[in-house]
């Protein structure tokens, strides 16, 4: 399964927005976007002898472009000192994740949502508006690369994200969004945060439901998650396996 998802959603990597390329230089699959977007490198086959100066070449690569890039690092990436020599080279290293994978047959179940809240789509600028503000009250982080993101998304491509928000009446307690990679079986979970005072309510497992059906409708049979020491609990109990960690090492020209 993590031999799967390294060739198809990493090596096999596709733009994320319409303003984003891929490119496969050497030994690296990187995504070069606009400021607004997300660069960073997704993939890489590296040992002890060539490490060193691939990471310095990206590191120009991305400089030459002012641009902040992110080298998202995977537990089980080689070198096995990878993690040290980005620092080294001097990125800095955010919280480390769990990579979990789910079967999407095995996620098609009921939940029940606390009485007044209703799970709605998100397809324009005034739904993506409760998103970021639902984001930024959950997790504390400026939304607007989020906002920009799933603007340029939903116009230029929509059939490739499910964006969802969770109302309370019509305030915004919850939002999350799928990610749908076309020519694979996997689809990705991301975003998911509930406001505080409407958490252990039952609202995040109700939207890894809804997406989960929106996937097996597609045709998606594997749904992945990057998940915090938050979410991970809960996944396992609605049936995901964690497969590898994932720490995005981030640098800044």
């Amino acid at each position: 399964m993590l031999a799967l998802y390294d060739r198809d959603v990493r090596e096999g990597a596709r733009p994320d927005g319409p303003d984003a390329r891929v490119e496969h230089t050497g030994s690296v699959v990187r995504q070069v976007a606009s400021p607004q977007g997300w660069n960073g490198i997704v993939w890489s086959s590296l040992d002890a002898r060539d490490a060193d100066a691939a990471i310095a070449e990206q590191v120009a690569y991305f400089t030459g472009l002012g641009r902040e890039f992110e080298w998202k690092l995977y537990g089980h990436d080689r070198p096995a000192d990878l993690g040290k020599r980005l620092l080294a080279a001097g990125f800095t290293s955010e919280p480390e994740e769990t990579l979990m994978i789910g079967e999407t047959r095995e996620l098609l179940f009921d939940a029940d949502l606390p009485d007044g809240v209703r799970i709605v789509p998100v397809t324009d600028r005034a739904g993506v508006d409760l998103v970021a503000d639902v984001h930024e009250k959950a997790f504390g982080t400026d939304a607007s690369r989020l906002r920009h993101q799933m603007l340029a998304r939903l116009t230029a491509d929509p059939d490739t994200v499910v964006a969802v928000v969770a109302l309370a009446g019509d305030e915004p307690v919850s939002s999350a969004r799928m990610e749908l990679v076309p020519g694979t079986r996997f689809a990705g979970l991301w975003g998911g945060g509930t406001v505080e005072g409407w958490r252990g309510r039952g609202i995040y497992r109700a939207l890894v439901a809804h997406r989960a059906r929106a996937a097996a409708d597609r045709g998606y049979r594997y749904l992945q998650v990057d998940a915090s020491d938050q979410s991970r609990p809960i996944l396992e109990r609605l049936g995901f396996a964690a497969l590898s960690t994932t720490t995005p090492y981030v640098y800044v020209p």
